[in-house]
Order: C-alpha cells, then structure tokens, then sequence
C-alpha cells in the first residue's frame, strides 16, 4: 500500500508525522515498541508459523535463554501482539498466538527483511 503525499515521496499526509522529536502516539514509534528487543522478530517469525507453546518456542530457538524469552512473551502480549491461551490441568498448558494485530507484523518483517537483503554486504 503506497502513502498518500504532499510533495514528498514515501512520507504520510498525517499530521502526526509533522513533528520535531519521536512522541509515544507516532504509528512509527508505536511499532518499534512492539518489535524492540533481541529476539523479538524470531518470536513472530515462528508464531507466524503457527500456534507455538513456551517449550516449542524454546526448542525452535534453542540459543534464546528461559528468561528472555519470558520477558518478550510478555512484551509481545502487552503489546497486543500475542494472546496467551493457558489451558486447565497439571501441569498447566499455555499456547501461544499471534492477535489479528500481530498477523500484520507479517509484511513489516517481510519489508525489513528485504530492505535488509538489499544492502547486506557481499
């Protein structure tokens, strides 16, 4: 989808763009929140694959520490990326996806990626 400009290619016609330092309400900004950390794009890469629990995220990236891994599961849910599915019995059983929200992050990762590839060194 192409921006609607005024003069500048590739830039929105919304006002919010028209400001002198990064702000929280910035659609721009709001996005680097969602994606900000090591390890976060992996994580939607793999729940874009598919519902995942903590242990199959584990093992589908096995360098990733118990502990970050918490701690983005929980950023990526605050941020209304993930929804957290805990199921009854013992022991408990939490499952994974990706909100309606975070689907959308598919075609970001697949834009970064190719901007990436692009000017990755030969």
């Amino acid at each position: 989808m192409a921006y609607q400009t005024v003069g500048c290619p590739g830039l929105p016609d919304d006002p919010r763009a028209n400001v002198t330092e990064p702000t929280p309400s910035c659609p721009v900004e709001i996005t680097l929140a969602a994606l900000h950390g090591r390890w976060t794009t992996l994580l939607i890469r793999e729940l874009l694959r598919g519902d995942r629990t903590f242990s199959e995220l584990r093992q589908a990236l096995p360098a990733l520490s118990d502990k970050v891994l918490s701690d983005r599961l929980a950023h990526l849910t605050e941020a209304g990326v993930l929804d957290r599915h805990r199921r009854p019995g013992w022991p408990p059983r939490v499952r994974y996806s990706l909100t309606p929200r975070g689907r959308q992050l598919g075609p970001v990762l697949q834009a970064l990626w190719d901007w990436g590839a692009e000017r990755r060194p030969r």
